[in-house]
C-alpha cells in the first residue's frame, strides 16, 4: 500500500472507531506510539503492535459513551501523513471530554511504523 491508501484506510477506520481494525491492517508489528505526556493510564512511548493494541483496548473500556468523533481528510507526504482527531466522549468517574489531537504517522515497507499524538 502506499502512503496515500494507508492514510485514507486508516482515517476511515478512525471515523468508524474501529481502532484494532486498523491497528491489525495497517501497522507494523515493531510499530511505536508516542502520547505528548506520561500519564497514570498511559506510558508516554509504547513500542511494539501487540502492547499498542492493548493500549486502545485500556483505552476503549474507560469510555462510558462516545458522542462525537470526527477526523479530517489526511494530509499526505512522500513517508508521512498528519490528520487531526477529536472525540467528545464521556470518560467512567471522569465526566465529558472533549479532546482534539494532531495524529502524525511515519510509513516504512508498506506499514504504519510509528504514530505521535500532539495537543
Amino acid at each position: 500500500m502506499t502512503t496515500s491508501e494507508i492514510a485514507e484506510r486508516l482515517v476511515a477506520h478512525c471515523r468508524k472507531a474501529h481502532w484494532e481494525a486498523a491497528q491489525t491492517e495497517l501497522y507494523a508489528d515493531n510499530a511505536v506510539s508516542l502520547e505528548p505526556f506520561e500519564s497514570p493510564m498511559f506510558a508516554q512511548e509504547t513500542r511494539g503492535l501487540a502492547a499498542i493494541i492493548e493500549k486502545g483496548r485500556k483505552f476503549d473500556s474507560m469510555i462510558e459513551t462516545v458522542h462525537t468523533i470526527e477526523v479530517s481528510e489526511p494530509l499526505v507526504a512522500k513517508n508521512s501523513f498528519a490528520c487531526i482527531m477529536r472525540m467528545d466522549v464521556t470518560m467512567k468517574g471522569e465526566g465529558r471530554m472533549d479532546m482534539k489531537e494532531l495524529c502524525v504517522y511515519e510509513v516504512a515497507d508498506g506499514k504504519i511504523v510509528k504514530e505521535q499524538f500532539h495537543v
